[in-house]
């Protein structure tokens, strides 16, 4: 382990350290105080880590390795980050303060409320810079029981059943994983044994010299677990419930963090050790992409719930990134990566904003808000005309970057071209396309039905602007959001080595790994 190597096994150890400190202070306030003091350093942390990344080198750095057992196989303690990890480890950190200060309406038993955030991004930040894959399983796994009891105890009327839900979807989705890794590493062993191992570097390397077949189902099993936490349809339906009785702060990390856990392992393990599977079955994941989008669109205007029209929004814009990965195009899985990182700010700030409004008026539903609201809350207007205009995708904010990117990467990529897939290929992305416009129709709707309009006598005495903490989270989510969609080169500088590389290995590998021959091969 180097100099530099330490400042990640800080950045681990710190949300760690704050789940065992937190119960201990004397009262409820300090447990507030020392959240977001935790919360601030790991963000300072990861800036200084930012600071010494060296750009454009797509391998790992900062990385530590620390073998816990030889026999009968090799497991470790083995970090480390490349700008694709480093980018999601940045987001965690802002989005985990921001949340942090938004938990001022949490007012009962904080300190176990705070203690179970910290060990949350504990295991989110785990999964980002984890580099040996049973470690990555734990992390992966280990988020389901901060984020059960997060709902359960905090959550709305309906909170046991939905906690349940997004219990047993993903908990079912990890099965499924374990199924995928232990597969993987027995296919590996019969082949070559000096080849079987965790290390996730080694597999990116071995995993591709599977056959077809083998490639094909261990990807299918790691492909199904992602989507269930992506969420993909038909698996997305724990997400809408577990937003609508999540709080607030919690809808802010599910959204902007867990649901980037999926969309991370697809690029990183999925794109990064199967590359048959990719090739083979890219037009179907572009296919399932396009119903992401239009079916989340749609599902948003029959929505009375403001929180439910953000969950099934996500829903929608997570499809932008099946699109991106499924049409191997080195543009497009860039502009996918971008996306995740921009829905992640995106997403954050809209359940923010959702929560601001029923800490008013006790309510989400649009027919009893009424409308209105614009007369007593002119600064959280503003908020809630930037964060609708950055879902919606308008040019110059980051929303705009991600979803064009992903489009002219896919329409101009060779699978929309070939003979075999073309016309198919091509007819879901015009599909897709239709997201956009559904998506510009159900945001402008909710921003009319909530502010627009007389203003409702009801309402009188009850309604009050945004506080200092309000305005200080809404403005560096809006900050952060405009500054990526001005000048998205700051991120794509970050991550774009790795897009490429990963991209790259996909397409050269494909003539190996395919021992069928076809058009779609050959255009690649």
């Amino acid at each position: 382990m180097n100099d530099n190597a330490l400042y990640l096994n800080i950045l681990l150890l710190l949300p760690l350290l704050a789940t065992i400190l937190i119960p201990l202070v004397p009262n409820e306030k300090s447990a507030r105080g020392m959240a977001i003091g935790f919360s601030l350093a790991m963000f300072v942390v990861s800036l200084i880590i930012l600071g010494q990344f060296h750009f454009g080198n797509a391998s790992m750095q900062f990385v530590t390795y620390q073998p816990w057992v030889t026999t009968p196989v090799s497991l470790a303690y083995h970090v480390g980050v490349d700008g694709l990890s480093l980018s999601m480890v940045l987001l965690t950190t802002f989005v985990t303060l921001m949340s942090v200060l938004a938990s001022y309406s949490i007012t009962k038993r904080c300190k176990l409320y705070y203690s179970l955030v910290m060990l949350l991004t504990f295991s989110v930040l785990g999964v980002f810079v984890s580099q040996n894959l049973v470690q990555f399983f734990v992390m992966y796994e280990l988020e389901l029981v901060p984020m059960y009891f997060l709902i359960a105890i905090w959550g709305g009327p309906r909170r046991g059943y939905a906690a349940m839900k997004f219990l047993l979807y993903t908990f079912f989705g990890g099965v499924i994983m374990l199924a995928g890794l232990l597969y993987t590493y027995s296919e590996l062993m019969a082949i070559d044994p000096s080849a079987a191992s965790f290390n996730m570097s080694v597999l990116a390397s071995s995993a591709t010299n599977l056959p077809v077949s083998s490639q094909s189902i261990a990807c299918l099993c790691f492909f199904l677990a992602f989507i269930i936490k992506l969420p993909s349809v038909p698996f997305h339906t724990w997400l809408p419930d577990a937003h609508v009785e999540a709080p607030t702060p919690i809808s802010m990390i599910l959204a902007g963090l867990l649901l980037k856990m999926g969309s991370y392992g697809l690029v990183r393990i999925c794109m990064g050790f199967f590359p048959a599977f990719f090739v083979e079955y890219g037009p179907q994941i572009v296919a399932l992409g396009a119903i992401n989008i239009l079916w989340g669109a749609i599902a948003c205007l029959v929505q009375q719930d403001m929180k439910r029209i953000i969950a099934f929004s996500s829903v929608s814009h997570m499809g932008f990134i099946l699109l991106g990965i499924g049409s191997l195009s080195n543009t497009a899985v860039n502009g996918a990566i971008f996306q995740m990182l921009s829905h992640g700010f995106i997403s954050a700030m809209l359940f923010f904003l959702v929560g601001c409004v029923y800490e008013r008026t006790h309510t989400r539903l649009l027919p009893e808000i009424g409308g209105g609201l614009a007369f007593k809350m002119p600064i959280l207007f503003y908020f809630w005309m930037f964060a609708t205009m950055a879902n919606l995708g308008l040019p110059a904010l980051s929303g705009f970057v991600g979803e064009v990117t992903i489009f002219y990467g896919t329409i101009t990529s060779p699978m929309a071209y070939s003979a075999l897939h073309g016309d198919w290929t091509r007819s879901w992305i015009y599909l897709a396309a239709l997201g956009v416009v559904l998506t510009a129709g159900y945001m402008l709707w909710l921003l009319k039905r909530l502010f627009y309009g007389p203003e409702q006598p009801k309402w009188k005495g009850h309604l009050y602007d945004a506080s200092v903490t309000e305005r200080v989270v809404g403005a560096c989510l809006a900050i952060s959001i405009l500054a990526f969609g001005v000048y998205p080169i700051w991120l794509t500088n970050l991550y774009g080595s790795v897009g490429d590389r990963i991209t790259a290995s996909v397409i050269s590998r494909s003539h190996v790994s395919l021992n069928t021959s076809g058009d779609l091969k050959n255009d690649l």
